[in-house]
């Protein structure tokens, strides 16, 4: 361990300036008028991989944002870890809601580097990177090591899909690491085992021809938005099930050993309930805060 903080130290500057070049690449995947900047993004990726010890690394195309993949294959019976991040951020708006002048110049405050997609998810990529880097430079590197950083989470990742079919050969690997995810602590290791997915869904509800009078029409012909309230009320029971038909069949269900481990993690409701300024929590009966929000639809 000794070893690992010495490099660290000896190497703090640079790891900042380096990380800080990645941060000020203004990458928003969402607007368009990006699109020069996510290419920058990539590149800068494929620079960092090969200079951490990566002995191929590549910009590969995809019908979006390019992909950067890398590999240091050190023995190929040895174990494969695939490293995911991304490399596109969330818009900064609403500006005067920052506490610095440049969203994506980083500050250094009170131990922590404010800025733009330095805690989601450059800084966690980087880490990864270094960590490489480390082991590659102190020949302490015991297994295959893959990156596959991408330009598309924020939105979706809407081609990563079908990249990921297009190379599923030089993408198999034994384990794949992800620090884009929570943390119960700053002091408490935290290790995510599973993920919830997200469906979009757009409803459009039509109504009459123009605007009408209440006083004319009001109690004889429906008002849209209150039948799209009672349509989205009626997706969830006063048990706080879900009430669409088959939505539960491919519910993983945990066993009564996992949800009591699940329960041992370190947890304060009312210190969660005092960040969010809130009085009452909700969710689906029967299951606890924990677990309403991590394996729970």
């Amino acid at each position: 361990m000794s070893d690992i903080k010495k490099y660290i130290e000896e190497n703090k500057d640079r790891f900042l300036n380096e990380l800080f070049d990645l941060i000020r690449i203004p990458s928003i995947s969402s607007i368009s008028d990006h699109k020069e900047d996510m290419v920058r993004a990539a590149e800068y990726w494929k620079k960092t991989i090969l200079a951490a010890g990566a002995d191929y690394a590549e910009v590969s195309p995809t019908k979006g944002n390019p992909i950067v993949y890398g590999e240091k294959i050190i023995d190929p019976s040895l174990p494969t870890v695939i490293v995911y991040a991304h490399y596109d951020v969330m818009p900064v708006d609403p500006l005067d809601l920052w506490k610095q002048d440049d969203p994506f110049e980083p500050v250094i405050k009170d131990g922590k580097i404010w800025a733009r997609g330095a805690d989601d998810d450059k800084g966690q990529g980087f880490m990864h990177a270094k960590a490489f880097e480390y082991l590659v430079k102190t020949n302490q590197l015991k297994c295959n090591v893959k990156f596959m950083i991408e330009g598309e989470e924020e939105i979706g990742s809407p081609n990563m899909g079908e990249w990921c079919e297009q190379n599923k050969d030089r993408l198999k690997g034994d384990v794949i690491l992800v620090s884009d995810t929570g943390m119960i602590a700053a002091d408490v290791p935290s290790i995510t085992v599973g993920l919830r997915g997200l469906t979009y869904l757009q409803v459009e509800v039509t109504g009459p021809n123009r605007d009408l009078h209440s006083g004319l029409f009001g109690g004889a012909v429906a008002n849209p938005i209150n039948i799209l309230s009672n349509m989205i009320s009626s997706l969830i029971d006063e048990n706080g099930r879900i009430t669409v038909p088959g939505f539960y069949d491919d519910v993983l269900e945990s066993s009564a050993e996992e949800r009591e481990a699940l329960n041992k993690a370190p947890f304060s409701e009312d210190d969660y309930k005092k960040a969010i300024n809130v009085e009452a929590l909700h969710g689906e009966a029967g299951y606890t805060t924990i677990e309403r929000t991590g394996i729970r639809p």
